[in-house]
């Protein structure tokens, strides 16, 4: 196996449009790190309050929650790539105003959260909508490989700029960190600028609680995307151990500063590990059980994780917990970007966004009341051991998702709503 065939390029070399959206994503998404950098250290200069910098997470959750599948329905409604570009713009204006107020000096807690409320607006209808583009570029055979892809640019994106950022920072501080999030937004634009129009399919609804209650009925009557999502929150909401990680090294490895970093930068570098076997996974025929298996072997490497007394043993569960994690997602979100037909496409999109953002949301919080409860060990070796479980479960209850297969009929018909 060649390093090129593992890697999975085909969808980088056949589609210049794809290619050109892949670029552009990648530099904003890094660009999207340096404000989520900037943001939490200016609230922690400004405050000294470490709930402040919580309140952040608060900021960017509820608005993506309560908005995005309204966003979604709106995607589904118009032309996708037009929206696209109408909300990146908005997004880079967002990053300038953040830039603006740094330079200004304001000194406003207020200000920050408000501008991370209207970034996460923007960003409800932005992400659903951007995610649609894939299907539509790559033919079937190659949507795996293009997933893959996709959460390598991601992964990439999480290590590479919160280490820029602290370069950036501590050379010409925090409004320059924003101000290149907002140039980074020109590459994003050039690539979607590039791609022929995304007209909504024929018969779309308008947006609104009709057309999200389709979206809703479809996740019901297949279950093959009602376990994609299912497989998602077994691993975000019921096993990530990122909210104990400060705990973990506290009790285990000195409570250094250093040692946190490299734990928490474990699983990104097992993620960009992961992502680059995109080659492989497009070869895997039935990605429901590819996405259980992740989760299962997530779940067991976070269980020893609880137990582990050795760094070095930690850092290695924690990168293959990372790789395991992104091989799951590559092969789930394959299932939904399949399943799915075009004309439900930036429902479901949004409604799998809400899955993944908020599942792990909600998981830092129970990790977090559990690690208080019964102890670190317990809670993170208890989460691991539970989330094998519910991937069981998942297979068992749900086994059209287990058997679907990549180069089965292509059987993306609306379900019967009801």
């Amino acid at each position: 196996m060649t390093g090129r065939a593992a890697l999975g390029l085909s969808p980088l070399r056949e589609s210049p449009d794809f290619r050109r959206l892949w670029v552009g994503q990648g530099l904003s998404q890094i660009g999207g790190q340096l404000t989520v950098f900037a943001v939490a250290l200016q609230m922690y200069r400004l405050t000294g309050s470490s709930a402040a910098v919580g309140g952040l997470g608060l900021a960017v959750a509820v608005p993506n929650i309560l908005f995005a599948v309204l966003g979604g329905s709106l995607g589904d409604a118009v032309d996708r790539r037009r929206l696209v570009l109408v909300t990146s713009s908005l997004q880079a204006g967002v990053s300038a105003l953040f830039a603006a107020q740094a330079l200004a000096g304001l000194r406003s807690p207020a200000v920050l959260y408000a501008l991370v409320v209207v970034q996460s607006l923007v960003g409800s209808v932005n992400a659903p909508a951007r995610r649609t583009f894939m299907a539509r570029l790559l033919p079937r055979e190659r949507l795996a490989a293009g997933a893959a892809l996709n959460t390598l640019a991601l992964q990439l994106a999480a290590v590479l700029g919160p280490a820029c950022a602290g370069l950036i920072v501590a050379l010409w501080g925090l409004r320059a960190c924003y101000a290149l999030d907002a140039i980074s937004f020109g590459a994003a634009l050039y690539g979607v600028a590039r791609l022929p129009a995304m007209p909504p399919a024929p018969g779309a609804p308008r947006p609104g609680p009709a057309a999200i209650g389709e979206a809703f009925g479809f996740v019901r009557h297949r279950s093959e995307v009602a376990g994609a999502f299912l497989t998602d929150l077994s691993i975000g909401l019921v096993a990530s151990p990122t909210a104990l990680l400060p705990a973990l090294d506290a009790e285990r490895f000195g409570g250094r500063t250093g040692v946190l970093g490299l734990l928490t930068a474990a699983g990104a570098v097992g993620g960009v590990l992961g992502s680059a076997s995109s080659g492989l996974a497009g070869r895997v025929q039935r990605p429901g059980r590819g996405a259980l298996v992740g989760c299962a072997v997530y779940g067991l490497a976070v269980a020893g994780l609880g137990l582990a007394h050795s760094l070095w043993l930690a850092l290695v569960l924690l990168a293959l917990a990372g790789a395991a994690d992104t091989a799951a997602v590559v092969f789930h979100s394959t299932v939904v970007q399949l399943v799915t037909p075009d004309q439900l496409r930036g429902r479901i999109s949004a409604l799998e966004y809400v899955v993944g953002m908020g599942g792990s949301q909600l998981g830092r919080f129970r990790a977090g009341a559990i690690g208080t409860l019964t102890g670190t060990t317990a809670a993170i070796t208890g989460g691991g051991l539970a989330a094998v479980g519910a991937a069981a479960l998942v297979g068992a209850a749900l086994p059209a998702f287990t058997r679907y297969r990549v180069n089965g009929p292509a059987d993306a018909r609306p379900a019967p709503v009801g």
